[in-house]
């Protein structure tokens, strides 16, 4: 059937057979298994065969159907339904493609429900295989084993952003000033409050999975250790986020220097012109008495005191470094 991934039993941490839908309620009859079912954007009605099987609540549903829901747990009786932002660098695009993944966990199966942009999970499943003893804990461990494939699929993403930033900040400082620094900055901090989203929620679930009776005892300190990765993911966000506004303020003050340094240099040869414009202003009014004028010496001394003037400022000026 389209939209299943993979739909497998397994008995103490041990693949036994591979289950129709239809037969999951046989399944479930023999206590000793746990079902493992792997969806990717199943029809309405591959969802409504699975409620039907497992008891799923109505809404839970309806929000796996929908997608598009915020990273949250959830709980239903005896089920837990949780939401997981995932994420992927397109490199291509240079883009951060999002997607999501949804899970109903029962004390003796699990579900994933993937959505949009995520890697598959088949590599997770098999690694977890390879540990029976492990697997042997239950649903659990496999949603351990798949949050924490998840959450570690972010750290090259945060790499890459911590590469941009790096990139952004030699162009600030090295290289001469661009419009297109100003557009990348603000491009990177979208994608930091991007990941943030998706990321920041998940310290509140993993500390509710570690508290839930249906996330057996022994699994629980699994947990930790995904805890552990989300806080580091946001202690690295936040710290990107603000070298980001750092570098933002600083290209900013560099462009402002810029521009007072222009401003001088433009104040600077106003000043020196002002002093020709001033003279020839003086003796283009045409006056009838001006001694001056007949004066054998009279234009070359006011040539003279003219550049005399002018050199003497943009001598000033030049000292200054205003010029």
């Amino acid at each position: 059937m389209s939209g299943i991934v993979n739909c497998a039993a397994y008995a103490g941490g041990r693949r036994v057979a591979d289950v129709r839908i239809e037969d999951i309620s046989e399944v479930l009859k023999q206590p000793d298994r746990f079902l493992w079912i792997g969806l990717h954007e199943p029809a309405e009605d591959l969802l409504r065969k699975v409620q039907q099987e497992f008891g799923l609540h109505d809404l839970a549903i309806e929000d796996a159907l929908r997608a598009h829901q915020r990273p949250k747990l959830e709980q239903y009786g005896d089920s837990l339904f949780i939401v997981l932002r995932t994420a992927q660098l397109n490199r291509e695009e240079r883009r951060i493609d999002f997607g999501e993944t949804h899970f109903f966990v029962g004390p003796r199966y699990i579900v994933s429900v993937r959505h949009g942009a995520s890697l598959s999970y088949v590599e997770v499943r098999a690694r977890c295989e390879a540990t029976p003893q492990l697997l042997a804990k239950g649903p659990g461990f496999a949603l351990y084993a798949v949050m924490d494939f998840i959450v570690d699929q972010y750290f090259p993403i945060v790499d890459a952003l911590e590469d941009g930033l790096q990139a952004l900040e030699k162009e600030i400082f090295v290289e001469a000033f661009s419009r297109e620094t100003t557009t990348r900055i603000y491009r990177l901090q979208r994608d930091l409050v991007e990941v943030k989203r998706a990321v920041s929620p998940l310290v509140d679930i993993c500390n509710r999975l570690m508290r839930f009776d249906l996330i057996p005892e022994d699994t629980r300190p699994y947990f930790r250790d995904v805890y552990d990765h989300v806080i580091r993911i946001n202690e690295m966000v936040d710290t990107l986020r603000e070298l980001l506004t750092t570098a933002l303020e600083a290209n900013l003050s560099l462009v402002a220097v810029a521009q007072n340094e222009v401003m001088k240099k433009l104040t600077g040869w106003a000043a020196i012109i002002a002093v020709p414009t001033m003279v020839a202003g003086i003796y283009g009014m045409n006056f009838k008495f001006m001694p001056e004028l007949d004066w054998r010496f009279g234009y070359p001394l006011v040539m003279a005191v003219t550049f005399g003037i002018c050199g003497v400022l943009y001598a000033r000026f030049k000292r200054a470094g205003w010029l």
